[in-house]
């Protein structure tokens, strides 16, 4: 069980964000703006004949105001933390350290390379904490041989690499960045001597990759404890198909090295896997068999550990009695490596992981985005005032793991409850365990884990925690978000939806909170609207919005411009540059006009049975140099002939000639439309990149001219038609 200190008030600290009380009274200003906004559409609405113009500019508003009232539940109550993780001070012979699992999860050996799981692997085997109370556990859901091949790989070279870093007191504990980073240390000697056992393992690995197997007579396996452990390898073996594997590559019997297992469950085409949840689910059962450690750390595959005191830090809170009987989890911050100088495709997620989170935590905590988070078992069995036993001791949250990993029944036990069909008639998943019914599970797990009565803690430590690869192709990060969209409309029609089960068990601003993220989709009806309406009615001279001496275009201003002040003050405040914001701002309008089109696309087509829900594995693979090039440059990539590019090209159009239309009928003609041509001309300057790449660019990320020509055919057919809707 976690140890609970008694001066547990020195370890961490919370204060409020000195932005709370200028942030409280904008709201009370902007949300009487935005009740006169209504008020000025509903009188459109009963004086005016511009019933079509006037309700789509309503709906538009009112996801508006949804968002901005979502976004609000955030800023009133944000707090920053600090822990002590230097006070926790252990007693002999590491007694105070409660056991650690750690799990592990990758599924493709190609868009997730072997070397990359090794490293994650190593660098949170290596923590500054005692070895025999660590075990990590790899999930591999696509039971590669390349995979297992790598992790055996790993096994030896850990014997080595961790007794390196904790004698030498190494931060950078992933051996691929130490390696790769320039350094003058005494012990250096050492260090080379390891740079080359590193490198042939890296080489064996990338081999046996390139080779798409292992070969039997490996040096690897030709003897000793591995050998044979391929034969399960079979021409009917299948990534969709085949028995369970657990292999324990080290066990932790010395008190020297960590244990090392690898598990790849059982799969088979006739019954469902739940995806990643389904893959978590299968670990923490095996875990529970083989050793049971009351805190579990579950981290994707590309993110390495970059702070090895990281355990200290979780520990400053789940050590604590005055919050450990009902704290269920302390989320760490997502971080990126090789982003490029001003995130042209905000892969930070700034405010996702930074700015948003710090709002949670003064709430009910923050919410779960699964990597990079600290578990108190006992979270995945029910409600803090109510204990959920599974079917079998085993599985129990108090179960003495006692016996030794490799004995017979541990491990054919371990096997069984790791089967396709074991959850079968049981609550893993709905009432245990990570919960199924969205393609987020990281996400949904946490809002049921919140209403049950848990609370998390949000950790940000100077040195970075955790470090992990982002995409590097604005496909790739469309086709992510349109997966995310997807898993948050299954989450928004569930039985228990943030939508009405949240604000119930949660109240009014965690609710709203939960609802930020469950609603992303929907923001591309104003994106749409404001993308395309307003042109096209300037195109035919007709007025959406009132004109210059109108008392009501101050109120549009003050809402545009009040809105975007206070997102790039968030921005700014959290350590942010103006360059960033603005490409954050640009990104967020590109996925609106992409990625959630899609999702919602997607997610009808799935509820109408006409499409499959399917786990679309974002590659980390980051092998096209001229791709890479592009990106350091910080030149949209628009290499794919995707279709999701043909809304927001066909935006890109239509404000483009709505602009040009309205400079002219400014200088030439002597009138214009004021709000109508200022939202044109913003939306251009973001769309800059796309007009470069329709014309001006001749290398392989411009846009596929059947974009183009598609897009070109879409605008004049808006136009053709705005001329019966709008004349």
């Amino acid at each position: 069980m976690r140890p609970q200190r008694k001066d547990s008030t020195t370890l961490h600290t919370c204060r409020p964000c000195l932005r709370t009380v200028p942030y409280r009274i904008y709201a009370v200003i902007h949300t009487c703006a935005i009740g006169a906004l209504m008020y000025h559409h509903a009188h459109s609405l009963v004086t005016e004949n511009t019933t079509l113009i006037t309700s789509l500019l309503l709906l538009s508003d009112v996801v508006l105001a949804f968002m901005w009232a979502t976004t609000t539940s955030l800023r009133l109550y944000p707090v920053h933390r600090f822990e002590y993780p230097e006070r926790y001070v252990a007693e002999p012979e590491g007694g105070q350290f409660p056991k650690l699992d750690v799990f592990i999860c990758t599924a493709d050996p190609y868009k997730e390379p072997p070397m990359m799981v090794v490293n994650t692997a190593l660098s949170v085997m290596a923590y500054d904490y005692p070895s025999d109370k660590i075990s990590v556990y790899v999930s591999d859901d696509g039971g590669s041989m390349l995979t297992l091949f790598a992790l055996i790989e790993a096994a030896k070279f850990c014997k080595h690499w961790l007794p390196f870093c904790k004698k030498n007191n190494v931060q950078d504990r992933s051996p691929e960045v130490f390696f790769s980073a320039k350094s003058s240390n005494s012990w250096m000697d050492e260090a080379e001597n390891l740079k080359m056992m590193y490198g042939d393992m890296k080489k064996r690995v990338e081999d046996v990759v390139n080779s798409g197997k292992v070969n039997d007579h490996h040096e690897s396996i030709k003897s000793g404890q591995f050998c044979g452990v391929f034969d399960l390898w079979a021409d009917k073996f299948t990534r969709h198909d085949h028995p369970t594997m657990i292999k324990v590559l080290q066990d932790n019997d010395t008190k020297i090295m960590p244990n090392l297992i690898y598990v790849s469950r059982e799969k088979r085409r006739s019954s469902p896997h739940h995806f990643k949840g389904g893959a978590l689910n299968t670990l923490l059962r095996v875990s529970s068999v083989m050793t049971n450690a009351p805190i579990i750390l579950t981290l994707d595959c590309d993110m390495y550990s970059n702070n090895p005191s990281t355990p200290l830090h979780a520990l400053c809170y789940l050590s604590d009695p005055k919050i450990s009987s009902c704290l269920g989890f302390v989320q760490f911050p997502q971080k990126f490596q090789e982003i490029n100088r001003n995130d042209n495709y905000a892969s930070e997620h700034k405010r996702a992981f930074d700015i948003n989170m710090v709002g949670y935590d003064g709430l009910m905590g923050p919410i779960h985005v699964g990597t990079g988070c600290f578990f108190n078992r006992r979270v995945f069995y029910g409600p803090p005032d109510n204990l959920i036993l599974p079917e079998i001791d085993e599985l129990g949250s108090n179960h003495i793991a006692d016996k030794p990993i490799l004995t017979r029944d541990v491990l054919a036990l371990a096997h069984d409850v790791a089967g396709c069909n074991y959850e079968q008639k049981t609550n893993w998943g709905s009432k245990i365990g990570f919960r199924y019914g969205s393609l987020v599970e990281d996400y949904y797990t946490g809002f049921n884990l919140h209403c049950e009565g848990w609370r998390s803690v949000f950790c940000s430590p100077k040195r970075v925690a955790f470090v992990g690869d982002s995409p590097k192709c604005l496909t790739d990060v469309l086709v992510q978000q349109m997966r995310w969209s997807v898993g948050l409309l299954e989450m928004l029609f569930l039985k228990y939806s943030p939508l009405t089960y949240g604000f119930k068990s949660l109240g009014l601003l965690m609710g709203l909170g939960y609802c930020h993220y469950v609603l992303w989709p929907f923001r591309s009806i104003p994106l749409i609207v404001y993308g395309l309406l307003p042109q096209l009615a300037m195109l035919y001279g007709v007025s959406v919005f009132p004109k210059t001496l109108d008392p009501w275009f101050w109120l549009y201003i003050f809402l545009f411009f009040g809105a975007y002040a206070q997102d790039l003050s968030d921005f700014l405040l959290e350590g942010g540059t103006y360059r960033k914001w603005w490409n954050d701002q640009r990104m967020w309008m590109i996925k609106g006009l992409s990625s959630f089109v899609f999702g919602c696309i997607e997610f009808t087509l799935n509820i109408l049975n006409l499409s499959t829900p399917e786990f679309n594995l974002t590659s980390k693979a980051n092998d096209d140099d001229e791709q890479r090039k592009r990106y350091e440059e910080e030149i949209f990539d628009f290499s794919s002939s995707s279709s999701m590019f043909l809304p927001l090209t066909t935006v890109a159009i239509m404000n483009l000639l709505a602009f040009v239309w309205g400079l002219y009928s400014l200088f030439l003609c002597g009138g214009g439309l004021g709000i109508e041509l200022m939202l044109a001309g913003f939306a251009v300057v973001n769309c800059l990149p796309i007009y470069e790449a329709m014309v001006l660019r001749k290398d392989d990320g411009k846009l596929p001219k059947r974009v183009c020509f598609s897009a070109g055919i879409l605008t004049l057919v808006l136009i053709v038609s705005g001329y019966f809707f709008l004349k």
